[in-house]
């Protein structure tokens, strides 16, 4: 009888022991699940981190489209890219300079690109503090959100004057739909404003053709640049194409009135670093620079 009753308190201790095992278990699979679930519930249109790192990614490129870039005697400051690879996305060069790194569907173009979309998305939703109408020839706008309640054909001369802070949106297509037309159409910054804090919202597709343009292009269809120049970045969301036009890119969306024109690559050595690949140094460093490169002496030689 002893010894059955010490078999028996040996097994209510062993059945204690695994019932206590299995409790701890539970609760940290359930604080393990609970911390996934976190981590999960923040998608590609969330706001923190993927916010901050789609809006680096997409202010690297000037020139960002779903499908295909075609350039035709056109010159390029800064990266260039489609959200789709190789072979239904493309980079098409005719007689043209791009003084940045082409992107064909890479991680990188998909990054931007869905920034880019984001974005978009974001600006969509954007307030109003005036409704325009008209070409905006010889008319002057402080730092606001302006809308067109549709499309929008532009010509003559555009002010935009305010500090360096200041900020301009325009959205064109307010009410769902319409295009941006510019022809023979000019922006111009006085009072200390700066070029890449513009951004123009565009529900359609946006055509310039003989324009002097100023301002970051998110476009909800194609975007056609023919003659003349662009001081700016061109992302939209069907494909790019620009003739004959000068484009210079910017770091920054101007979402925050701190954007800054993207920096052409100086392609001698002993100027140091310049945070720039021209595409024609051997070790694709970022620098012009490379390895301690020196007049004379460049750092990238049979490398």
């Amino acid at each position: 009888m002893k010894n059955s009753k010490s078999g028996l308190r040996k097994l209510g201790a062993a059945f204690l022991l695994a019932l206590s095992s299995a409790v701890l278990l539970a609760a940290g699979c359930e604080r393990q699940s609970s911390n996934f679930t976190g981590l999960s519930s923040a998608g590609p249109g969330a706001a923190g981190p993927f916010a901050a790192k789609g809006g680096s990614h997409s202010s690297s490129f000037t020139v960002l489209a779903d499908q295909a870039v075609t350039l035709t005697d056109a010159t390029i400051t800064g990266d260039v890219g489609t959200f789709q690879a190789t072979p239904t996305g493309s980079v098409t060069q005719t007689t043209s300079t791009v003084d940045g790194t082409i992107h064909v569907g890479d991680a990188d173009a998909i990054a931007a690109f869905e920034a880019f979309v984001a974005d978009y998305d974001a600006l969509a939703n954007e307030p109003c503090d005036e409704v325009l109408t008209g070409t905006l020839a010889d008319v002057t706008l402080a730092p606001g959100v302006y809308c067109f309640d549709a499309a929008a054909d532009l010509t003559g001369v555009l002010t935009l004057d305010g500090p360096s802070n200041g900020t301009w949106l325009f959205k064109i297509g307010e009410g769902g739909t319409g295009a941006l037309t510019g022809t023979s159409f000019t922006v111009v910054m006085a009072g200390g404003a700066q070029e890449c804090n513009v951004r123009w919202w565009v529900a359609e597709a946006a055509t310039l053709t003989d324009s002097d343009f100023i301002g970051t292009i998110l476009a909800g269809a194609a975007i056609t640049l023919t003659r003349g120049t662009f001081h700016g970045n061109a992302w939209a969301q069907a494909d790019a194409t620009i003739t004959d036009t000068t484009v210079v890119g910017c770091d920054s969306g101007g979402a925050n009135g701190k954007g800054k024109d993207k920096q052409k690559c100086n392609q001698g050595v002993g100027n140091g670093p310049e945070g720039c690949d021209p595409g024609n140094s051997n070790n694709h460093k970022s620098s012009n620079d490379e390895n301690g490169g020196t007049p004379g002496n460049p750092g990238h030689k049979n490398k």
